[in-house]
């Protein structure tokens, strides 16, 4: 039996614009994925996907060809047997055609877009031995990042140089932590098609100065003593990126909150980020009174 576990990811700065080579922030979660391989004594691939206290999906694929036999979703089925052969194009010898059982455990529900797609291709790489970048252009594309994070243990800057991701540990332990505040927005965002409408919108236009911006902001944020200059350079971040999109920054919806919000991510769902003096049960409040019932402090999640 073989077991890889690796993390989910919040994108503090640098959404959209890191895929043209901004320098972005990027935190690991405590929450991620675990994969489990064992042999199997039937003549077939045997997969059993979960999440939090739940079934998630189950596919039985011929081992050698890694076609489906059967399964109980067949779009997520499709997707896992694309994956795996994205793995096996990248290492031959990774199935060989014999039995073989993997299991599949996510500490957060899949609707959170915390990095369900990204630890899997990590787990997936560290298993077949295979480059988790490579294996990640071959499957859902994207700048990595998210790769990134899945392998790290604290949080990163991070840079595609060329087309080469460049990975920096750095020191984040904000004091203000215990006034930041992480809250589902509950509509989940696909993340490979905010990409390719991203690309398709910006490509003919110099981002240049925006990249910059959004790059200098990412070097200040680690540097930040207190909550005032934290919430300074979030606005100018959001400012920035609404610009880019051609979105309204989250703080527009939200007009009586106290603080700063900021959207982390493909903007418009999955999870905004809060920053406020306010203590934790007047925030916890505040967003439920809005219907956003999911709230976390940055300490419960960030590793």
């Amino acid at each position: 039996m073989s077991l890889y576990q690796t993390h989910g990811k919040f994108l503090l700065t640098g959404e959209y614009l890191v895929l043209k080579g901004a320098l972005a922030m990027a935190l690991p979660l405590k929450l991620g994925q675990t994969l489990i391989v064992e042999t199997f004594q039937e003549t077939s691939l045997q997969w059993d996907a979960h999440k939090p206290n739940a079934p998630w999906f189950s596919v039985t694929m011929n081992p050698e060809t890694l076609e489906i036999i059967d399964g109980d979703d067949l779009p997520k089925a499709e997707k896992l047997s694309q994956i795996l052969k994205a793995v096996k194009q990248l290492n031959p010898n990774a199935f060989d055609g014999s039995g073989l059982k993997f299991t599949t455990r996510l500490d957060f529900d899949p609707n959170w877009g915390l990095g369900s797609s990204s630890t899997l291709i990590a787990n997936l790489a560290q298993w077949a031995k295979v480059n988790p970048y490579e294996l990640l252009k071959l499957t859902f594309g994207g700048s990595g990042y998210d790769i990134a994070c899945a392998m790290a243990k604290q949080p990163i800057c991070y840079q595609l140089v060329g087309s080469q991701p460049q990975v920096e540990p750095i020191d984040f332990n904000p004091p203000f932590a215990d006034h930041l505040f992480f809250v589902y927005q509950g509509q989940k965002q696909s993340s490979s098609r905010e990409v390719k409408a991203f690309l398709e919108k910006t490509n003919p236009i110099d981002l240049q100065k925006d990249i910059e911006a959004v790059s200098e902001i990412s070097r200040a944020v680690p540097k930040c003593e207190t909550l005032d200059d934290f919430g300074l350079l979030m606005q100018c971040h959001e400012r920035v990126i609404a610009r880019c999109v051609g979105k309204e920054p989250i703080q527009k919806r939200f007009p009586d909150f106290e603080g700063t919000l900021k959207s982390l991510g493909a903007w418009g769902g999955d999870f905004l980020m809060a920053a406020t003096e306010w203590p934790e049960n007047r925030a916890i409040t505040y967003f439920k009174e809005k219907g956003l019932k999911l709230v976390f402090g940055y300490k419960d999640l960030v590793l």
